[in-house]
């Protein structure tokens, strides 16, 4: 499953530094806007416990995690939605993506350039939040014009079902929102507002770049962005992306954790970007355990286990059989496949099995 994540931000913020520590793409990081002029896809492997505690038990011959794509978007800049700066390519190339990661920055330094002349993160938002809704609106006007005789004078269920969406997304645009405020009862609804591919209907996840004395704490610039997205329903991480670049120079892992320690933090910034990147795009893990192989598999959450099997290969959907489940707990606490079956703990599934985050699967199946 290729989905995306796109970085955005305005020029300078620490987009490209977060960019560089999450993947081994180095996109070119410089104290000047639009250094990042061609997007930077990196494959990020999505750090899951679990994966690990399943390998000391099984000892596989390989570990397969799963993984996530992060693209490095150019910087946005005021008057994107109208061609300043690189905002047609910005535009198009965000709109590409499944979610959206909004880097603002929450710090103070001299030494680095603000391309409006002082650290504000609420305006920068509110910046990027307009380039994207005038944007959005543009798109949602025109396809009323396309959509609206159909609806209004034809039998065309779909036309009018579009219609009634476009007028809701039109309305929450023109007073300066965002479209994710939009919420629709019906999975045709929401699939029809999904197929209009509106900027500001993605997910969302804001990354306050902060410094070194606010990386576990925050500061005061975090607090007025908790404030500001406090209607939307929206994710906001706290990251210090200078101290991330240099956790990711550490060769091992104990140099990195005692580092973390030290700071006052648990986990990497890069790991929870990560996996809350992962959770915003709705997207939930099913492992395969055997000698050969302990792999990680993505599936969108609220899938079948038919659904699932064809992440492996369509032949697996196509003629599936059954699934044989093992709770991920079970398997952990009985230390092997074989102790689980003797426990009466493997599960056998059919087609309106549910999957659940964690399952370990084994799929049968006939073609």
């Amino acid at each position: 499953m290729a989905l995306q994540c796109g970085i955005v931000g305005l020029p300078n913020v620490g987009k490209s530094t977060l960019f560089n520590c999450l993947s081994n793409a180095k996109a070119q990081s410089a104290n000047f806007p639009f250094c990042t002029i061609e997007p930077n896809v990196g494959v990020i492997t999505v750090p899951d416990e679990r994966l690990n505690k399943l390998s000391a038990i099984v000892n596989p011959q390989r570990i397969v995690p799963t993984t996530v794509e992060i693209v490095d978007i150019a910087g946005l800049v005021k008057g994107a939605s109208k061609g300043e700066g690189l905002g047609n390519k910005f535009l198009a190339n965000i709109r590409e993506t499944d979610a959206i990661i909004h880097v603002l920055r929450c710090f103070d330094d001299d030494n680095i350039t603000h391309v409006d002349g002082s650290v504000n993160p609420v305006r920068d938002k509110e910046i990027i939040d307009t380039e994207l809704q005038l944007k959005d609106l543009e798109t949602v006007l025109a396809r009323i014009q396309k959509v609206e005789k159909q609806a209004k004078t034809g039998g065309d269920k779909d036309a009018k079902r579009m219609y009634d969406i476009l007028l809701q997304f039109k309305e929450v645009l023109e007073q300066g929102k965002s479209a994710r405020v939009v919420t629709f009862d019906s999975k045709e609804d929401q699939k029809s507002a999904n197929e209009l591919y509106l900027l500001t209907y993605k997910p969302i996840l804001y990354v306050c770049n902060v410094d070194e004395a606010s990386a576990s704490s925050g500061n005061q610039y975090v607090e007025q962005v908790r404030e500001a997205v406090k209607d939307e329903d929206a994710e906001i991480l706290v990251v210090a992306a200078k101290i991330e670049s240099e956790i990711a120079e550490f060769e091992t892992y104990e140099e990195r954790e005692m580092f973390l320690s030290e700071i006052g933090l648990q986990e990497s910034g890069v790991a929870r970007l990560i996996k809350t990147a992962y959770k915003l795009l709705n997207l939930e893990t099913y492992f395969t355990c055997g000698v050969q192989e302990v792999r990680a598999w993505t599936y969108t959450k609220g899938w079948k286990a038919p659904q699932c099997a064809g992440v492996i290969h369509t032949d697996f959907e196509k003629g599936f059989i059954r699934a044989e489940v093992i709770k991920y707990e079970d398997f952990v606490t009985l230390g092997s496949e074989a102790a689980v079956k003797e426990a009466g703990k493997m599960n056998v599934e059919g087609k309106d099995y549910v999957v659940q985050d964690g399952d370990i699967m084994h799929f049968r199946f006939n073609v």
